[in-house]
C-alpha cells in the first residue's frame, strides 16, 4: 500500500484515481469471466482511497468478497457517486452475522450524493406468489436507519421490495430531490414498496422519472394516481405505461372550503400519445399554469421530406394532433430528442 518513497500511504497512480468506470467493459463482458473480475475488483478497490465516483453495469453482480473490500477499505467518505449497480436481494440477503452486505456499504458512504441500482424485477410465477401470500410476508428487521444527508438523485429500477428498499425508506433523505421507479402500484404492501416509497419520500421531489427496464416480455405494473398530491412541487414527471388517471390536489383552507392546489409542473413525459390520457390531461391543465413541455418519450418526429401522408397516419398523426392543441394552450410538444415538429 505504500509508495516507494514511503511518504503517503498509497501508492501511485491509486491514490490518484477520482473515477471508475467499468459500465462498457463489464457490459461485453462474458458471463464466465465474472468470477475473475470479482476478484480483481476486490484486490482494487482498496487501492483507491480517493475513488469519489463508481460506474459498474446492470448486468454485472458484484460479489460479496468485492463489496466487503469496497465496503472495508480507507477513504469511502470520498464516494459521492454509485452508480450501474445490480443488486440481486437472494444473494445479498442477511446473513446470521450481519446485515446486507450493499446496506453495510451504504452505512460508511456516508457522503453519497447519486445512487443507482437495478433489482432482478419479478417473474409470473413471483407475482402469483406476492399475490397470494401477502399476509405472511414479515417485514424485516432494521438495525438502525441509513445516514445520507446528502443524497439528491436516486435510481431503484425492477424493484417491487427488498432489505434495501427497507432501508432506504425508513431513513431520512433530506435532499433527495430526483428520483427513478419502477412503479409496482397493483402489488399490496409489503410485498411492493414503491407506492410507499413515493409517499414517504415525494414531498421535496422535483423530479419523478417511472420506467420498467425493457426485457422479453416486458410486463407492465400500474403507477400511483396520487402522484401529485404526494409530491405536489414536481418539475419534471415522466410517467410509465398503464398511463395513470392522475387526479388534482386540493387544499383546504381555514374556512374550510377546497380549492384546487396550484401545481409548479415543468415538464411532463409520457411514452406516447394516448386518446385515454388526453382525457386525463384536459381535465388537469388549469392546475398546470407552469407547464410548458409535454414529451414522448418513446416516439419520434419523422425526418424532414416525407410524405405528407406519412405524417399524418399512426402516431405520427396523433403527436400533430396532439401538437395542434398543445400549442393553442402555450405549451410545446417534444419527442423522444427533445425536438419540436419541423413542421410547427
Amino acid at each position: 500500500m505504500w509508495d516507494s518513497i514511503r511518504r503517503i500511504p498509497y501508492s501511485t497512480p491509486g491514490r490518484w484515481v477520482q473515477v471508475l468506470d467499468l459500465s462498457e467493459l463489464l457490459a461485453e463482458l462474458d458471463s464466465s469471466a465474472y468470477y475473475a473480475v470479482n476478484a480483481f475488483l476486490a484486490q482494487l478497490f482498496p487501492l483507491l482511497p480517493f475513488l469519489t465516483k463508481l460506474t459498474l453495469y446492470s448486468g454485472f453482480l458484484l460479489s460479496r468478497r468485492a463489496l466487503a473490500s469496497l465496503t472495508h477499505r480507507d477513504g469511502n467518505s470520498n464516494i459521492r457517486a454509485l452508480g450501474g449497480i445490480y443488486y440481486d436481494p437472494f444473494i445479498y440477503s442477511a446473513v446470521a452475522t450481519g446485515e446486507d452486505p450493499f446496506v453495510q456499504l451504504l452505512r460508511v458512504c456516508v457522503n453519497l450524493e447519486l445512487l443507482e441500482v437495478t433489482g432482478i424485477g419479478l417473474d409470473d410465477t413471483d407475482l402469483e406468489s406476492h399475490f397470494d401470500n401477502t399476509e405472511n410476508i414479515k417485514t424485516p428487521h432494521i438495525d438502525a436507519p441509513l445516514y445520507l444527508p446528502h443524497l439528491q438523485s436516486l435510481t431503484l429500477l425492477s424493484m417491487p421490495s427488498s432489505l434495501l428498499m427497507h432501508v432506504l425508506l425508513l431513513s431520512p433523505l433530506p435532499r433527495l430531490q430526483r428520483l427513478s421507479l419502477t412503479p409496482y402500484d397493483d402489488i399490496p404492501f409489503p410485498a411492493s414498496l414503491s407506492s410507499l416509497f413515493l409517499e414517504t419520500h415525494g414531498q421535496h421531489l422535483r423530479t419523478i422519472l417511472l420506467f420498467t427496464p425493457k426485457s422479453w416480455p416486458t410486463r407492465y405494473h400500474s403507477s400511483p394516481t396520487t402522484i401529485l398530491h404526494t409530491s405536489p412541487y414536481l418539475r419534471h414527471l415522466s410517467l410509465e405505461y398503464p398511463l395513470p388517471a392522475l387526479t388534482a390536489t386540493f387544499q383546504t383552507s381555514l374556512t374550510g372550503v377546497s380549492s384546487p392546489f396550484i401545481l409548479p409542473l415543468q415538464i411532463l413525459s409520457i411514452p406516447r400519445p394516448s386518446s385515454d390520457f388526453w382525457v386525463t390531461l384536459e381535465r388537469l391543465l388549469p392546475f398546470l399554469p407552469s407547464l410548458q413541455i409535454i414529451r414522448m418519450r418513446d416516439v419520434r418526429w419523422l425526418r424532414h421530406g416525407m410524405t405528407s401522408r406519412a405524417h399524418e397516419a399512426g402516431i405520427q398523426g396523433e403527436m400533430r394532433e396532439w401538437n395542434c392543441r398543445l400549442t393553442r394552450r402555450g405549451v410545446r410538444l417534444l419527442d423522444g430528442d427533445w425536438k419540436e415538429s419541423r413542421g410547427a
